[in-house]
This record gives structure tokens, sequence and C-alpha cells, in this order.
């Protein structure tokens, strides 16, 4: 018997979504398979890696793990950061390539790849926030886009900064709060209508990409919108297969299909939606790198399908090590 894979499970990092990078690589290491050889590698936010509780820099990576998988989420983790260290080293990885990653990532960037591949987009608008004036920029907004609006930086994950603005004084305090993050601010019309989200994964079941059930996502009642908050407090109600026409759940599946491929990306991903009353279908964003603890979504739609989540794993870490 030939010696075990050895698969460091990437977690942490600099990013605002470190907490969540931790419980993603925490499930993953729980449900590794044991034909393999599980290592946890750490990134501190101070950018320190350790491999097993130690110290080690990142070049040392080649001679301790055979693949790393990526369980990183937001800037660094799913922008192309990471993932030009690693091809830099040699060392195969889970996720999104850096290009396809730092496309993703770039809301701004993703939204004009979707409308070029025929999806639907919200209106929106690209600002540079410097040292204007919130409120100048709020008019200009106001002057292009009918409110109300969602405000978020163009380059953050995970609903991380999201604001829903319905004044002028709203859309400026947004902003600004939206710059602390990012100088780039993206500004949308707000799209009123029900949420889902459908994942997809690579080469399962004779498909190239294979589409996985919708869910239908219920905020708290309180919440027009998914907050950073919502997402990981358990109190979002996650309905999976979502209480979709078959119509609309074929539709989701196919949009979902044809983003992952639009933005390059590989192994799996994760799309967001609004579907409108009329029955208008609008994509939010795409996810490289979704959430893999126990609240996430993409595990909930796996098991929908009968796939266990070793399972799953088994096959994305196939898939990176090109043997699939």
């Amino acid at each position: 018997m030939g010696a075990k894979i050895r698969v460091g499970v990437l977690r942490g990092g600099p990013s605002a979504e470190y907490e969540v990078s931790l419980e993603t690589g925490k499930s993953i290491l729980a449900h590794l398979p044991e034909a393999y050889d599980k290592k946890d590698l750490l990134i501190t936010k101070d950018g320190t890696w350790h491999l097993n509780g130690l110290p080690v820099g990142p070049e040392k990576l080649r001679q301790n793990v055979d693949l790393v998988f990526n369980a990183l989420h937001g800037e660094y983790g799913e922008d192309g950061g990471v993932q030009q260290v690693l091809d830099d080293l040699g060392v195969p990885y889970t996720g999104s390539g850096r290009l396809a990653s730092a496309l993703g990532m770039a809301k701004h960037l993703a939204k004009d790849t979707f409308r070029q591949a025929g999806l639907r987009v919200a209106p929106g608008i690209l600002l540079r926030v410097t040292d204007e004036d919130p409120r100048a920029l709020a008019k200009e907004v106001f002057q292009k886009i009918s409110p109300f609006w969602i405000v978020k930086p163009a380059d953050r994950g995970s609903s991380v900064g999201l604001y829903l603005a319905k004044t002028i004084d709203e859309l400026a305090e947004a902003i600004a709060a939206c710059a602390r993050y990012s100088p780039l601010v993206l500004v949308e019309q707000f799209i009123r209508g029900d949420e889902a989200t459908c994942g997809v994964v690579d080469n399962l079941r004779g498909e190239e990409v294979f589409p996985l059930f919708p869910i239908e996502i219920r905020k708290p009642k309180k919440q027009e919108v998914w907050t950073y908050d919502d997402k990981y407090s358990g109190e979002t109600q996650e309905i999976c297969p979502g209480n979709f026409s078959d119509e609309v759940k074929q539709e989701l599946q196919k949009l979902a299909v044809m983003a992952h491929k639009a933005l390059g990306l590989r192994h799996y991903s994760r799309s967001d939606f609004i579907i409108t009353p009329n029955g208008q279908i609008y994509i939010l964003e795409t996810n490289s790198l979704p959430g893999l603890t126990s609240e996430s979504l993409l595990p909930k739609a796996l098991a929908a399908h009968g796939i266990s989540y070793p399972q799953f794993l088994d096959h994305v870490i196939t898939l990176a090590l090109g043997a699939k």
C-alpha cells in the first residue's frame, strides 16, 4: 500500500472572513476521508503560515503537502493572492485558479462578464472613493440609478460591508462605511424578490458542470437584505430543494452553470440570485470558494443529492490532482 496523499487544509487568512474560514477548514479536516493524510495549514491574521500549529514559511509547503485544500474566504483567499503563491511553488490546490478567482472577486468585473454572457444583472455604478464628499457621490448615483440602493465593497465577499440605502443621506452614509473596507464601492439598484442560491460541481454524474438543487433562502423577517451576520447566525431559513416551479428551478441551474463557465471557475462554485415577482431572475454574484461550515449552503445541497461531505471532498481533491 502506497503512502497517503498529504492534504494541507488551508484556513484563516487576513480577510474579514477569518473566523468563517476557520470553521470551513475545521469542517473539512473533520470530514476528510481516512485515505488522506490531513495537515492543518493556518494563516494567522498577520500573514504567518503554520503547519500543524508550528510556524512555517510557504516555501516549505512542497516538501510537506501534496495538495492544498483551499478553505480561505474573502481577500487573499478568493482574489487570486494565495493562488499566485501556490502556482509559484508548484503546489496543486482546490478551487479556481488565479485569474478566475480575481475576476470572480471583483464584483464590477464579474457583473460585466455576466452581462456579456447573457445573464441579467442589476443596474449599477462603480465608485472610486478617495477624498470625495460621500454626499456628492450619492447625488451622482441618484441621477443615474433610482432608489432603493444596495451598497457594498466591490472586492469583498460574504456580504461583508453590505448596506441597503433608501434615501440620499443613507446612501452617503453607506458609501462612507463601505469605503472603510475598500476604495472601490459598488452601488446597485435594489431588486426586490425571492432569494435563491445554486451550487455547481465539475465533472459530476456525467456532466461537465453538474448543477445542484437550488436553495430557497428566507431571511429573518426584520431584514430586507441578507447580511453577513444573517448568513452565519442560524436564523435564516434555507429550504433545499427550494419551493420553486420546475421552470424556475431549471433556469436557476442553467444560470449557475453559465456563471461558473463565464468566470472560468473550476471544481465548484455557488451563485446567488433574486427572482422578481414577475419571474425575472437576476444574478447577484458567484462565490468561487463558498463556505463549507455546518451552516453552509453547499453541503446541504450536496446532501439533497445523496452526496456525503467526505465524498464531495474526495471528488474535489481528485479533480485538483488532475485524475478526472
